[in-house]
This record gives C-alpha cells, structure tokens and sequence, in this order.
C-alpha cells in the first residue's frame, strides 16, 4: 500500500529488455535504499513493482507484459526520471490518500499550463476511465496523489494543479505535452459508480 506521496524522482540506470518483460534498474538514493530487501514493494511511475535485485544504490525490478501494456513503464528509457515512492509502514502518517499501485489506464497529457508559482495539467482518459474521475475526487497519477479539478466526463477532460513543492520532489517539471501518465483511480468511487450502474441495471 502507497499514499501518493511521491519520495523523489530517480534515473532508470538500466533496462534489459526480455520476451514479455523488461527488468528496469532504477538508481536510487542512500535513503530509499536503507531497509530495502528483495519482494520489497516499490511504487515506480505508480506501478506497485517488486523488489527483485539490489545492487549498491542500484535496484532491480521486473514489469511483466501485462504491466507494459497497461502501464507507461514499457516507454521508458536509459536516463529518464521515474516517481518512486516506498511502501507504507505500519504507523506511517498517511499523507495523501490510499493507493494500491494498480494501475487502470493512461492518461494523455493535452496541454501544460505555467501560472505563477502553479503549474496546471491537462489530461484526457478514455471513457471507460473517465465515469471514475469527479471534479474535487483524488486520482492517482504516476504515483502522485492529486485533486482532480474540471471534470468533464463528456470530453474524458479533466485538470490537475502542482504546487512547487510537487514539481520538486517529482520528474513533472521535464513534462512535455502528448506524454502518457499511469492513472489509478479511486477505488471508493469506483465501488460508489459500479454499484449505481448495477442497481439502475436490475430496475430495467
């Protein structure tokens, strides 16, 4: 389990492409790595990944196809910057919201706005996606937790706002319109939404 609360944002060393995997080498910090063991669960752009190999400050994981089809972890490459959160501890303040780093699409990056001290993003979900996704609800987004502001379910549209202290601590600053962000949605809302459907469903 994850909080969105994203812990840095750290280089891919490495990524040994396999039939129906990819074993990505993230370089970590002293920090992150203190504790870390083997089946440790790691948040990477998001995606709940196990700990397969720990090499100095260099760590291994393993995506599976499954995880490159539905992830944005299949496009990255050698150098570029992944949000990598470790998994909460029993007694940990729980800072953002509840995540379970299983992600349930990708978001398309339509524009990027730079108010003053503020940066704004906006995204658009398929419409499968977009019936979760409410002005004011949280939604993660590779791996960050944020408040999802201008929903329009129609368009599958929707905006989120960064702080400084987001754009710090995460890769966003180096963002570029038409990238592909992980999304997991709110799993309270989801629950919320389907139990609607399936209630109007039987009234038919």
């Amino acid at each position: 389990m994850f909080t969105g609360i994203v812990q840095g944002s750290y280089p891919v060393h490495a990524i040994e492409k396999k039939t129906g995997l990819h074993a990505l080498w993230i370089q970590l910090d002293e920090e992150r790595v203190e504790g870390l063991l083997p089946g440790a669960s790691v948040s990477i752009n998001g995606v709940c990944l196990s700990v397969v190999e720990i090499e100095g400050d260099r760590v291994r994981f393993d995506a599976i196809q499954e995880t490159l089809n539905v992830t944005n972890l299949g496009q990255l490459e050698v150098g570029q910057l992944v949000n990598v959160e470790r998994s909460v501890k029993f007694g940990d303040e729980i800072g953002g919201h509840v995540v379970s780093g299983h992600i349930d699409g990708q978001a398309k990056l339509i524009e990027i706005e730079r108010p003053e001290n503020n940066v704004v993003l906006h995204l658009q979900v398929s419409a499968v996606l977009a019936k979760y996704v409410f002005s004011k609800g949280f939604i993660g987004i590779d791996g960050c937790s944020l408040t999802v502001v201008n929903a329009d379910r129609t368009t599958g549209t929707f905006q989120v706002w960064l702080i400084p202290e987001t754009l710090r601590i995460t890769y966003f600053p180096g963002l570029k319109v038409g990238a592909n962000l992980n999304i997991e949605i709110d799993r309270q809302t989801q629950t919320i939404v389907e139990t609607v459907e399936r209630v109007l469903a039987d009234r038919v």
